[in-house]
């Protein structure tokens, strides 16, 4: 790839994600929706920051906001990350029938591209941290930016997770494989209700204003 994809503009992303091409696909898709979903944490807890109602909560929002930066910009990094694994993989599919080493690349390269989206959900697993802990470190009139941070978090982790196992149910390694399924459950069955349950508590605490 000549052109990074996290260097095209939006409108240009969501056109190369619409086009008849390999990359990018569901699984930059997912590392980017994390981004805008951590992202919106970081802007609510930026508004935190000097308001002297939430003075308590300073040095915690500071941390917060700077753990935030390091998830965004590995969540950047992935999106190119899966797009670079992914094509990676389709040249060992390419490779001739014949040449004896193609099972075995073509092995290498899709645990590649299975580790690739399972970084994703491990990073979007801080997001959904942090932003569980900002949520009551914010300003009121932003509570509905960390609901939608825990929303576009949550989608991008069982989004991120279809591109493991959809890789892992290929391998030949099984150890490899279910060891890794194991982990992406853990971390579902962990996360995406605790990124539900701030969704919850955001709409109740706005409807109840």
């Amino acid at each position: 790839m000549h052109e990074r994809l996290t260097d095209k503009t939006l409108a240009g992303f969501a056109e190369e994600l619409s086009a008849r091409k390999p990359v990018p696909g569901g699984g930059g898709a997912a590392a980017y929706v994390g981004t805008l979903g951590v992202a919106l944490g970081s802007m609510a807890g930026s508004f935190a920051l000097g308001k002297a109602s939430l003075d308590q909560f300073q040095d915690d929002v500071r941390a917060d906001l700077e753990a935030a930066e390091r998830v965004r910009g590995r969540l950047i990094e992935l999106v190119d990350g899966d797009a670079a694994a992914y094509l990676e993989l389709s040249q060992a599919y390419k490779m001739d029938r014949a040449d004896a080493s193609r099972a075995d690349v073509i092995e290498r390269a899709t645990k590649g591209a299975a580790k690739v989206p399972f970084a994703m959900m491990r990073e979007i697993c801080s997001a959904i941290d942090l932003i569980e802990d900002l949520e009551n470190k914010v300003s009121h009139m932003l509570l509905s930016d960390i609901g939608c941070g825990a929303i576009l978090c949550r989608s991008a982790l069982e989004a991120a997770s279809l591109s493991v196992f959809v890789n892992t149910e290929s391998l030949g390694d099984r150890g490899f494989a279910q060891s890794l399924e194991a982990d992406c459950a853990d971390m579902l069955d962990d996360y995406v209700p605790r990124a539900e349950a701030i969704t919850r508590r955001v709409a109740d605490r706005i409807r109840r204003h």
